[in-house]
């Protein structure tokens, strides 16, 4: 399976991290079975230099094939939605592994507007791979809905027109699943800001995805990835 993972800053990472992705790499090893991660960028995000240009990831040793991806600093379904259908293309992407919607409710669109955007993602996903696979993020806790009620309700509405578009775009040919909140998130000890992920964050962002592609379809092993 050829995966593609798709995001805004809590999926790229920064300089000096490991990233869900790399976790989620660690899994898919340990599964023995076969799979490419693809995906047309693989830099983190320099606070510095306030750009996509560090290669400093926290283990050197992790692969540069494994760093693919298509995920960007301050990017939402907005910005993404232009881009799949070139990257399932070009990378001939079959599974979607995707965490996006709090940058855009954060900056660029309201609940409904970030809904049809990511209806349009699915849409253009599909004209390149009819086929593909796609497993969706709802956005998670995070600080700024703590202290800002009309956030935190455009966040849930926005969850909830989530789940409503898995299930009336999901296909027998193009399957596409919810991932579930990942168990025990806490953003006061899963963070590092109050948002982007630290390392237990980051496992249990990787096992949200892992997990409901194996008890759905059945698609590598339990997770198991420690700390």
């Amino acid at each position: 399976m050829r995966f593609l993972f798709v995001g805004d800053s809590m999926t790229i990472g920064s300089a000096g991290g490991y990233s869900w992705r790399y976790r989620m790499w660690q899994h898919l090893v340990s599964t023995g079975e076969p799979f490419e991660i693809v995906g047309p960028r693989c830099a983190l995000y320099d606070i510095d230099a306030n750009a996509p240009v560090s290669h400093a990831y926290a283990d050197p040793a992790f692969p540069a094939e494994a760093r693919r991806h298509l995920a960007g600093w301050g990017e939402g379904w907005l910005h993404m939605a232009p881009l799949i259908r070139e990257a399932v293309a070009s990378e001939r992407a079959e599974v979607l592994l995707v965490s996006l919607g709090l940058i855009d409710l954060g900056f660029y669109t309201n609940s409904d507007q970030t809904a049809a955007n990511a209806r349009e993602f699915i849409a253009r996903a599909r004209l390149a791979n009819p086929h593909v696979r796609m497993v969706l993020l709802p956005v998670i806790p995070n600080i700024r809905a703590e202290s800002d009620a009309p956030f935190a309700t455009e966040c849930a509405r926005f969850n909830v027109l989530l789940a409503k578009a898995v299930a009336d775009l999901d296909t027998p040919a193009s399957p596409i699943l919810l991932a579930s909140r990942p168990d025990s998130y806490d953003i006061h000890s899963d963070t590092y800001d109050g948002t982007h992920p630290g390392p237990t964050g980051e496992i249990k962002l990787a096992g949200a995805f892992a997990t409901a592609m194996h008890q759905a379809w059945g698609l590598g092993g339990a997770y198991a990835v420690a700390a």
